[in-house]
Formats: C-alpha cells, structure tokens, sequence
C-alpha cells in the first residue's frame, strides 16, 4: 500500500521525499505568509508600526522646522506620544521626545492642548 501526501497549501499530490511537505516554494511562502496573518501581531511588530506611523504624522506636518499643530489633528490620525525613540533636554528644562529625527513637545495654549514639532540639529549631540 503506497502513502500519497498532499501540498499543505495547494492540496496537490507530492511526488518525491517522504517528508515533503509542500509542492513548490511559492505554495511554501504562501502557506507561511497565510499563517502568519492569523497569528496575532507580535509586540515588535506592533511598536514599530506605531513608531513608523508617528514619524510618518511628524514628517508631514513639519515642513519647516519648527511648527505648533493640534494635538487631536494628529491624534485623528493614529499618532500616539507614548512611542519615541529618544529624548533631548534644551537648556530651559524643556523635554522634548524624538521619533528618530522629529521632536514633538505637548502644550497647552488657552485649554487647547498642541504639539510642537522640531527637527534634530546637530547642536543636540552635546
């Protein structure tokens, strides 16, 4: 009595090794890629996307090196302030946090909470 197997993916016959388990590297890609899509998203992924997104938001919308936008317009499109990379302190105290090179700092002018966006210079290394 002979064994046939199928393709994990496609469901076609394998032919060759026993231990075969797709028919070709597209059907093994595609089986991989489908479970990957079931899975839930890992806590990697999930900060970088969040942290490609808010560059994404601070680049649009600091086109001239220093700009005061409305917190909830940012908000609205899906930036979040708890994710940075890094900080910087100016010589007022101010702490301003970084997504990569795009600062943003959270004000409040007349009840009306707003970001200021920055752009890294070089003077901050120090």
């Amino acid at each position: 009595m002979r064994f046939y197997k199928e393709c994990l993916h496609c469901n076609k016959e394998l032919k060759g090794r026993s231990d075969k388990k797709f028919c070709d590297l597209q059907c093994k890609s595609a089986h991989q890629y489908q479970q990957s899509q079931e899975q839930p998203e890992r806590f990697y992924n999930k900060v970088d996307n969040q942290l490609r997104l808010n560059r994404k938001i601070l680049k649009e919308y600091n086109k001239g090196g220093k700009v005061t936008v409305r917190a909830d317009l940012l908000k609205e499109l899906g930036f979040n302030a708890n994710f940075f990379t890094h900080y910087w302190k100016n010589t007022k105290g101010d702490v301003y946090l970084f997504v990569y090179e795009f600062g943003f700092i959270k004000r409040t002018e007349n009840t009306v909470d707003k970001y200021v966006l920055i752009q890294w210079q070089d003077y901050m290394e120090k």
